[in-house]
């Protein structure tokens, strides 16, 4: 139903509405009417009626009051007539004539109760009033019924019963309805005809605007507005045509401009004006978080606000964040709702191991089963997505979902997600560069060691949390025996290849929670992480052990070389991290001063002048 249709129907069902109330009202005041005129009738009658048979009691010609009545009953509209005797009156005066008892119930009850009845007896073809009226004996009027009947004052001396025919007022009453009904219907029929006219052109104008404007939300600017009118409506036309000229020539290029944004995005296209909003609330969304980040000190904080996305945003209940090390092909969990893995431990060993970061595509477990022979999610649909940060470093993002319907509506995010990965790609990469760097200016670079510079560092971010928390440090300091030899005898590259090779036993031999350090020119310390006295000896003597085994080939001859080791612990030796490496210097002092080639524990009268700390 179009809008001139609908806004017809409304006018018609107004004044339908209305012509129905006007003859409902009409109806009904008809017979409010012809009822109350019969009552009025029924009353007048009674009092005649009253009047008459009392002249006839006073003038002694009773006995002719039946003609009397005959006349009474001829009366217009009356249908019957007839008067009751009530019980005083009939022990008084006798039974009276023989339609003066009572012809039915109502007659009984009326003699008995002294209150008028009255009832409307209708069917399709008549309309009958039946009206009862007590006679009511008073001393106060005219005439006294106490003086002639033997009664109280308010006994029921008798009544009168009448019939009205008001089916003449009822046949009346249908037709002015019928002609009021015609009358209306007629100026209905004129209305809608008046209102078509007047309005039609004005309905014509909004249907084109509605098509105009529904063309306008597909991107369709080009349609153009017509109308006959001469009023406002086609002021209205005018200006729509002249907005929709401006619009058709500036949304052309923003169409062009958000495409690129479009193509990576998971909004919807039908309604490219709302689509434009929601495209740049999302990258103003993108824009603040890459903001955000720029002013975020290292990638971890990076990850953090990732996962704070993941979570606030787009509302991920298990997911996980991964980091692979391209160069050494190995992947570190950065973090994991749950704990979980969503894949075998092999992964993190060997990251070619990761379909999605082997094959750099995305992984999707609906696409078939078992894509991903090392996943372990337990039944669960997955997706994974790789990203490239640089030649040396890339993201995994892998999140699950109970079933297929759950995982297809996390992966409508996906292209707003890589929008985020996008713009955190440049600071990840600039963070990345800067703890290389900080990472260099902490490391030896022959031996990749950290440097005397970390250790500084270290001790002092770390002293007092290990006093608080009980942790424990042996401290290896090492020295190799006569290394200044080997430079002057075969040079600085033979020197440094025997450096290296006691950097590598180091690497080899301690656990990942122990530093080994090169401490400046040919000497060595480790930081053994909450281990005993025994532990600390044993990973000394493997490393003196290990080292004098090695031989090295410069030139025509074979060397081997020695190490000696002081060892002091911490806090059992003392509480401050300092002085345990001064002990731990010198028991090598000790160890060199013995013999070389050997471990030395620090003991206390080692320490000759205790007043220097």
């Amino acid at each position: 139903m179009n809008t001139n249709r609908r806004i017809l129907f409304i006018v018609a069902l107004m004044l339908i509405g209305l012509a129905i109330a006007t003859i409902t009202n009409v109806a009904l005041n008809f017979r409010d009417y012809g009822y109350n005129n019969a009552i009025e009738k029924s009353k007048m009658t009674a009092e005649i009626v009253r009047d008459g048979l009392t002249a006839h009691m006073v003038n002694g010609i009773m006995d002719k009051r039946e003609f009397f009545l005959s006349n009474i009953a001829n009366i217009k509209d009356v249908k019957s007539l007839w008067i009751v005797r009530a019980d005083n009156v009939v022990t008084q005066h006798g039974e009276g004539l023989q339609n003066e008892r009572p012809r039915d119930a109502i007659d009984k009850k009326v003699l008995q109760e002294g209150k008028t009845f009255r009832e409307v007896q209708e069917d399709a073809r008549n309309a009958i009033l039946r009206v009862t009226i007590p006679y009511i004996a008073t001393a106060y009027g005219s005439p006294n019924c106490l003086s002639c009947h033997n009664a109280k004052e308010g006994d029921v001396l008798g009544a009168i019963s009448m019939e009205f025919d008001i089916n003449d007022i009822r046949q009346t009453g249908a037709i002015t309805i019928a002609k009021i009904f015609a009358i209306n219907l007629l100026f209905i029929i004129v209305a809608l005809w008046v209102t078509h006219h007047y309005f039609k052109p004005y309905m014509k104008l909004f249907e084109n605007l509605q098509r105009g404007i529904k063309r306008a939300r597909t991107g369709d600017f080009s349609f153009r507005f017509t109308t006959t009118l001469k009023d406002g409506g086609n002021e209205v036309a005018e200006q729509m045509n002249t907005l929709f000229e401006k619009l058709d020539e500036t949304f052309g290029g923003i169409k062009h401009d958000l495409s690129t944004f479009m193509t990576r995005s998971n909004i919807a296209c039908g309604d490219p004006l709302n689509s434009a909003g929601n495209i740049i609330k999302e990258l103003s969304d993108v824009y603040k978080f890459k903001k955000t980040i720029e002013l975020d000190n290292s990638k971890d904080e990076i990850y953090d606000r990732f996962i704070y996305v993941l979570k606030e945003k787009f509302h991920f209940a298990h997911f996980a964040l991964y980091e692979v090390d391209k160069t050494s092909k190995t992947r570190r969990l950065v973090y994991i709702t749950d704990s979980k893995s969503f894949c075998q431990p092999i992964v993190d060993q060997n990251a070619i191991e990761c379909r999605a970061y082997r094959t750099n595509s995305d992984i999707y477990s609906t696409d078939f089963p078992n894509v991903c022979q090392h996943c372990s999610a337990g039944g669960k649909e997955y997706t994974c997505i790789p990203f490239n940060i640089n030649d040396d470093l890339a993201l995994i993002l892998s999140y699950s979902a109970k079933d297929t319907e759950t995982i297809e509506a996390l992966n409508l995010a996906l292209p707003t997600i890589k929008n985020y990965f996008e713009a955190a790609k440049a600071v990840i990469e600039s963070r990345t560069l800067m703890d290389k760097l900080r990472d260099s200016s902490l490391r030896d670079g022959p031996t990749r060691l950290y440097n005397r510079r970390f250790m500084e560092e270290f001790i002092d971010k770390s002293a007092e949390q290990a006093l608080r928390s009980n942790i424990s440090y042996s401290i290896l300091m090492i020295d190799i025996d006569y290394f200044k030899m080997v430079n002057d005898t075969y040079g600085h590259d033979s020197g440094d290849v025997v450096i290296k090779s006691l950097a590598e036993i180091l690497q080899s031999t301690v656990r990942k929670a122990d530093l080994p350090i090169r401490y400046g020119g040919e000497e060595f310390l480790i930081l053994l992480h909450n281990t005993t006295p025994e532990g600390a000896l044993s990973v000394a003597e493997k490393i003196r052990t290990q080292f004098s085994d090695k031989k090295y080939q410069f030139g025509s001859e074979t060397v081997h070389k020695t190490l000696s080791i002081g060892i002091s612990h911490f806090p059992s030796d003392a509480d401050s991290i300092w002085k345990v490496i001064k002990f731990a210097d010198i028991a090598l002092y000790e160890a060199k001063h013995t013999g070389r080639n050997r471990v030395i524990e620090f003991k206390a009268e080692m320490f000759k002048d205790g007043n220097q700390f």
